[in-house]
C-alpha cells in the first residue's frame, strides 16, 4: 500500500532566480524535493507543515455535493480524452471552494508523484469513501477508468439527490413546530401577562379555558429559562451519545423505520441506496461478496446493514441472493423478484438498476406527497395554537361585553 500523503511547505528559487514559495502534497520530503524540481524550482527550504494548524485553512466545508460535482467534471474531462492530472488541474481552476481546490491539487501531486490514483484518494477518508476507493481502483485494474467515472458520478449524483429529498421531508415539519413553539412561547410570556392585568380589573370570575392559558402562562414565566436550558442540554446530550455509542444510532435507525408515513419513506430510500450501490459495484466487475461489503456500508440504517451483513455471508457460502435476501425478511418482493430475474439471466447489475431507479421515484413521488398533506395539516395545527390562545384571551373580554349589552 502506498504511504499516505503528508503536506510540505517550501521556499525556493525558479529558473529565472526569483524567489517563491508555497505548498506541496508528497509522500516524503524527498519526494517532495524531487516534485520541485520537476517543476523547475530550486527548493532551498522544505519542511513539513503542522497539522494542527488545518483548522485554520480558509475555505468552505467541503460537502458531499462539492464530491459529486467534482466527479461529474473529472468524468467528463477524461470522455474528452483530456490527460489524468491535467485533467484535475482544469477542474481546480474552477472551483470556488478554496479547500475543495486544495483537495484536488493534492490529489494531482500525488499521482504525479506516482501514486495510483485509487491510493491518493484513500489518503483523504473524509472525503472518499471505501466504496468509492474501490470502484476507482476497479476502474484503474481494469483500464476502464473512465467509464467507472462515469458511473461513479451518476451514483453520486442520484444518491445525493435521494439524500437531499429526505433531509427536506424531515426538516420541513420540524422547522414549523419549532417556529410554532417559539411563536406559542413569546404570547405565553409576554403578550398574555398583559391581557392578566386586564383581567385582574373584572372582578368576574375568568372562563376556565382562560384560567387555563393564565395558569399556562404563569408556569412559562417562572420556568421558561429552565426550559430552553434543558431542551439545549437534552439535544446536545444526545447528539454527544449519538456519536459515541452505536446502541443509540441503532435504536434511532429501528425507531425511524417505524414511523408513520417518514419510515416509509427511509424505507424505500435504504431499498434504493442497496440496489443503486449493489448495481454500480457488480458493473465496475467488483466481485458479489466484496460489492456486499461495500453496499452494507451505504445502506445508511443499521436494520439493512445488518441484512446485508448476513446476505453477504449467505452468498459467500454459495447461497443465491435472491433466496438469502427474501429470508432476511426485509427486502420487498418485487426486488427480490427482480434480483432473481437478474440472476437467472445474467444481467443482475441491468436488474438492480431499474429497481433503483424504481424506489427512487417511489421515494420522490412519497415526499411531495408528505409536502403536500403536511402544509394543510401544519396550517390547522398552527390555526388551534396560535388561535387558541388568543381566543382564550379575548373570551372573557366577549363575555363582559355581552353582560353589558344585556
Amino acid at each position: 500500500m502506498a504511504a499516505a500523503s503528508q503536506t510540505f511547505a517550501w521556499e525556493g528559487t525558479d529558473k529565472s532566480g526569483r524567489k517563491s514559495h508555497g505548498e506541496i502534497t508528497s509522500k516524503n520530503i524527498n519526494v517532495a524535493k524531487a516534485q520541485l524540481r520537476k517543476q523547475g524550482i530550486n527548493p532551498k527550504k522544505v519542511k513539513k507543515k503542522s497539522v494542527g494548524l488545518s483548522f485554520l485553512t480558509a475555505g468552505k466545508k467541503i460537502t458531499p455535493q462539492d464530491i459529486s460535482l467534482f466527479t461529474r467534471q473529472l468524468a467528463t474531462m477524461m470522455k474528452a480524452g483530456v490527460p489524468l492530472v491535467q485533467s484535475f488541474e482544469i477542474v481546480a481552476d474552477g472551483v470556488d471552494n478554496d479547500r475543495m481546490k486544495k483537495l484536488i491539487l493534492r490529489i494531482r501531486d500525488d499521482i504525479s508523484a506516482g501514486n495510483t490514483f485509487a491510493s491518493a484518494l484513500r489518503s483523504h477518508p473524509d472525503q472518499f469513501d471505501d466504496l468509492f476507493c474501490n470502484l476507482i481502483d476497479a476502474g484503474e485494474q481494469s483500464g476502464a477508468l473512465e467509464t467507472m467515472l462515469d458511473r461513479l458520478a451518476t451514483y453520486k449524483e442520484k444518491t445525493e439527490a435521494l439524500k437531499a429529498k429526505i433531509k427536506s421531508a424531515m426538516n420541513y415539519p420540524i422547522a414549523v413546530l419549532v417556529v410554532a413553539g417559539v411563536v406559542s412561547g413569546i404570547l405565553l410570556i409576554k403578550v398574555v401577562p398583559q391581557f392578566e392585568e386586564i383581567f385582574a380589573g373584572f372582578g368576574a370570575e375568568l372562563p376556565e379555558f382562560t384560567q387555563f392559558v393564565v395558569g399556562m402562562s404563569e408556569w412559562m414565566q417562572e420556568w421558561w429559562l429552565i426550559i430552553v436550558i434543558s431542551i439545549a442540554a437534552s439535544i446536545f446530550g444526545y447528539k454527544q451519545a449519538y456519536k459515541k455509542f452505536k446502541t443509540v444510532r441503532d435504536a434511532q435507525d429501528r425507531v425511524q423505520l417505524k414511523l408513520p408515513i417518514i419510515g416509509d419513506i427511509l424505507d424505500k430510500s435504504a431499498v434504493a441506496r442497496f440496489a443503486r450501490t449493489l448495481s454500480t459495484t457488480f458493473a465496475a466487475g467488483v466481485p458479489l461478496v466484496d460489492a456486499l461489503e461495500s453496499v452494507s456500508g451505504a445502506a445508511g440504517n443499521v436494520v439493512y446493514f445488518d441484512a446485508i451483513q448476513k446476505i453477504k455471508i449467505d452468498v459467500s457460502s454459495g447461497v443465491q441472493l435472491n433466496y438469502s435476501m427474501k429470508q432476511t425478511n426485509v427486502f420487498p418482493n418485487m426486488v427480490i423478484q427482480m434480483v432473481a430475474i437478474g440472476e437467472e439471466s445474467g444481467a443482475l447489475d441491468t436488474m438492480l438498476d431499474k429497481a433503483a431507479t424504481y424506489y427512487e421515484e417511489q421515494v420522490d413521488a412519497s415526499v411531495d406527497g408528505l409536502t403536500s398533506l403536511m402544509e394543510p395539516l401544519i396550517m390547522s395545527f398552527l390555526g388551534v395554537v396560535i388561535g387558541g390562545l388568543i381566543i382564550a384571551m379575548y373570551l372573557p373580554i366577549f363575555q363582559m361585553g355581552a353582560v353589558v349589552g344585556g
